[in-house]
Order: C-alpha cells, then sequence, then structure tokens
C-alpha cells in the first residue's frame, strides 16, 4: 500500500493548527486573498518578459547572434548546437526546455552534446526571468550588481560544463 506524503502533512497542519486554536479555514483564506494580491503585483513584468522572449525568438535574431557567437563559443568547447540553448536558458525556463528536448532528439542524450546540454540546464539559472519575477514583486527598480552576478555565474556554469563533460565523459 502506498501512502501519500503530501495529504499527511496537509492533514498534520490542519491538525496541529486546531489543536493550538488557531482558525486554520481563515487563515488559509487570508493567506490566498495575498497570493492573489501577489500575482496581480507580478502579472505585468511576467507579461512583459513573455513578450520579450517571444519577440526575440520570432524576429530570428537567434539565429544572427549565433553566427556572431559560432567563433567564441568555440574558444571554450562548446559546441556551436548548444548556443540557442545558452541564449535562451536565461530568458525562459520552458523555452529552455523545448531547445533542450530538440537537442535530446537529435543528438541523443549520451553524446558530447547531449551531456554537455545536460549540464547546462541543470546548472544554469533563468536569470532575467527571475530578477523580473522577484524584484517587480516587491518593487525593486535598481537591479545593481544582481544582474552583472548572475551573468557571470551563468558564463562559469557554461565552462564548467563543458569541462566536466570533457574530464568525466572522455
Amino acid at each position: 500500500m502506498m501512502i501519500a506524503i503530501i495529504p499527511l502533512i496537509i492533514l498534520f497542519v490542519i491538525c496541529y493548527g486546531m489543536i493550538k486554536g488557531i482558525k486554520v479555514y481563515d487563515c488559509f483564506v487570508e493567506g490566498a486573498k495575498e497570493g492573489l494580491t501577489v500575482c496581480y503585483k507580478i502579472f505585468p513584468y511576467l507579461l512583459a518578459m513573455i513578450v520579450a522572449v517571444s519577440v526575440f525568438r520570432e524576429s530570428k535574431s537567434l539565429d544572427f547572434i549565433m553566427i556572431l557567437l559560432s567563433p567564441m563559443v568555440k574558444l571554450i568547447g562548446l559546441p556551436a548546437e548548444l548556443i540557442p540553448l545558452v541564449l535562451i536558458k536565461p530568458l525562459s525556463g520552458s523555452g529552455a526546455l523545448g531547445i533542450y528536448m530538440e537537442i535530446i532528439k537529435n543528438y541523443g542524450p549520451d553524446t558530447y552534446i547531449g551531456r554537455v546540454a545536460s549540464i547546462i540546464m541543470g546548472s544554469t539559472e533563468t536569470i532575467f526571468y527571475t530578477i523580473t519575477i522577484y524584484y517587480g514583486a516587491v518593487g525593486i527598480k535598481k537591479i545593481r550588481h544582481t544582474l552583472w552576478s548572475a551573468i557571470i555565474a551563468d558564463l562559469v556554469a557554461i565552462i564548467m560544463a563543458v569541462t566536466l563533460a570533457r574530464i568525466m565523459f572522455s
């Protein structure tokens, strides 16, 4: 018999709250109201991010940037086939997942390209999406050094993905 842990945790929280004399349902409703307020605050930022990613992908700017970056990525050993993944991942997690699935379908998961793509997917962040959502939710307008720190961290992750794939799988 399989026991579902999440319903048990929810039941425990409800029972514990009732034992402590807390109006659990009222607290839930209040939390839901706050959640809707947060959604309302971040919606414009999220919409702007989705539109920007869509325009970037549909305008064929990605193809032009791939041509420009091809010589540079060869210096670190990154296959040119992974440039779209590297460019889309900071913008959109779902867009990057689509590109990743296409890479795995075309090259396979056990190839050098597939392994580097897998490491990149696991070690990089959707920088612009995260900054847009979290900073937008709390009303921060100046991101200061966050963006540059995140970009440098992603570049290090990409270089390490290439290095690790070379060391561990070659």
